[in-house]
């Protein structure tokens, strides 16, 4: 995988966790498949539709869900089903090697954050798996804003959290929500494919 590395001066950086860094979206879902079919889903979840909402908090993730497939459901209890089955997969996930390596190599010069549409928990749970806690002095989840991306509002506090000023962020993101968010705080993106066929 090439990075497209915009040119410019950037003075943090800002990474989304699953699909970015770590390679978990197949794992999600699986999770969201399970739980789905738990709420009464009597066919497999689509991929494409679950791929579209990449980024998006868990508990909308779960009303949007609904939406779609017309199922009158709780979030909260579908929510906490996808991280329980999640849980179970954790320890299965890899890293997105030339990310990592980026990240690894700026966060000796610059300030990094990660920007998560996960809950905290999960999120923490997954950078102590992989070894890359160390990495991310700011952590920013689902659990941290009002409104979770696309909205810029995650990216926004991940500057504030770093002092860095948005317009010199540079963002990796994987799913179009993510991207639109770090697109309206004003700073640069780079698409990191989160489907490998």
């Amino acid at each position: 995988m090439q990075l497209d590395i915009p040119a410019g001066h950037f003075a943090g950086y800002i990474f989304d966790l699953d699909g970015t860094l770590i390679d978990t979206m197949p794992l999600h879902y699986r999770a969201w498949d399970a739980a789905m079919r738990e709420a009464g889903l009597p066919h497999a979840l689509d991929e494409d539709h679950f791929y579209a909402l990449g980024g998006i908090p868990t508990r909308r993730v779960a009303e949007l869900f609904g939406e779609h497939y017309g199922l009158k459901l709780d979030p909260d209890l579908v929510f906490h089903a996808k991280e329980a089955f999640f849980s179970e997969l954790q320890k299965d996930v890899r890293l997105i090697e030339p990310v990592v390596e980026f990240a690894r190599r700026m966060s000796q010069t610059h300030p990094l954050a990660i920007a998560s549409g996960g809950p905290r928990l999960i999120v923490e749970r997954s950078l102590e798996i992989t070894g890359l806690a160390s990495l991310f002095p700011v952590v920013v989840t689902a659990d941290d804003v009002k409104h979770g991306k696309p909205s810029p509002d995650m990216f926004l506090l991940a500057a504030q959290k770093m002092g860095v000023p948005p317009h010199e962020c540079l963002v990796f993101e994987d799913a179009d929500p993510g991207i639109q968010g770090a697109t309206a705080a004003g700073m640069k993106v780079v698409r990191v494919p989160s489907r490998r066929i």
